[in-house]
């Protein structure tokens, strides 16, 4: 029972990771109009994209280990600071399992446009652009998230 509980907490906290891949739009995007720029790639480096606040992790970690540091002893005193000591401990560790179980490459991109401005843009490393390729940068007008795509 153990095992098959352990399983079902990394299945559901490696599922709390965004899908950066930029062929992937949410339902709510479709239809929407999005702002276009031209440009030229000017930098791009790896980068480390990752959940920083791991709420599910957390929680799941807190009962786990608020659960198994309450079996601790037969003594009321003991399973209660068993619990909540577990309680902290599991939740802080649960959160840093969500984090690097979430962790995905990405590429963050610095795009000269041809109105002159630079921006920055962080995007999963699905599809790569090298530094000098001309791109289209599509900006969130309406709350779906901006993206770099190939010109």
């Amino acid at each position: 029972m153990k095992k098959i509980f352990a399983l079902f907490m990394v299945m559901a906290l490696t599922a709390c990771g965004a899908n950066l891949d930029l062929d992937r739009y949410e339902t709510s995007g479709a239809g929407n109009v999005n702002t276009v720029s031209e440009g030229v790639i000017i930098s791009a480096r790896p980068v480390t994209i990752a959940t920083e606040n791991g709420d599910v992790g957390q929680l799941a970690g807190g009962i786990i280990g608020g659960v198994a540091g309450g079996q601790i002893s037969d003594n009321a005193l003991t399973q209660t600071i068993g619990a909540v000591g577990g309680a902290v401990l599991g939740g802080y560790l649960g959160g840093k399992a969500q984090e690097g179980l979430s962790a995905q490459g990405g590429i963050e991109y610095i795009v000269k446009l041809d109105s002159g401005k630079a921006v920055t843009l962080t995007q999963g490393d699905d599809v790569k652009f090298s530094v000098g390729q001309s791109v289209y940068v599509l900006d969130a007008d309406y709350g779906e998230r901006a993206r770099i795509i190939a010109k």
